[in-house]
């Protein structure tokens, strides 16, 4: 289960809409107490995602690169994982998960989302239909890593 305040799912609701028609992402930062996530820091990041074959092969047996850009693809850096990673060390907040949005597809995690998310990390997916912010919910990767299934978010 995670936990997120009405403000912070506002914020990514937000967020999502003025990225459109582009995926917005971010990063969810917090504490474990009693075996929930409680979110105390809903960050912005930067969606560094470029058209790639290293990509697309992840998901697609034949890709077609050019197709497929930021309007269904998000990626943190590399450098920017450090650096959470690092603040995370640093403070002892943890790195609960990440959050992105879909524009005008449903809230549901796609095959791309699977291949490149990690268990534990909470995945929060705003859909985005037409600019306006709809459905949001939670998804877990399992830990072998062959499903989503979805995490309970309270929101208080």
């Amino acid at each position: 289960m995670i936990r997120l305040s009405e403000d912070q799912v506002a914020a990514i609701r937000h967020h999502g809409a003025g990225e459109f028609p582009l995926e917005c992402c971010g990063v969810l930062l917090g504490d474990v107490e009693d075996s929930a996530k409680r979110v105390r820091e809903v960050r912005r990041l930067t969606n560094t995602f470029t058209p790639s074959e290293e990509f697309e092969r992840s998901v697609e047996a034949s890709p077609a690169v050019d197709s497929v850009g930021q309007e269904r693809r998000y990626l943190v850096s590399p450098d920017t994982m450090f650096r959470l990673m690092r603040e995370e060390r640093q403070t002892k907040r943890k790195v609960l998960g990440f959050y992105h949005s879909h524009p005008d597809h449903p809230a549901l995690p796609s095959e791309y989302d699977r291949v490149w998310a990690m268990p534990w990390y909470s995945y929060i997916i705003v859909s985005i239909q037409r600019g306006v912010p709809d459905e949001i919910t939670c998804w877990q990767l399992t830990e072998d890593g062959t499903a989503f299934e979805s995490e309970s978010m309270l929101t208080e």
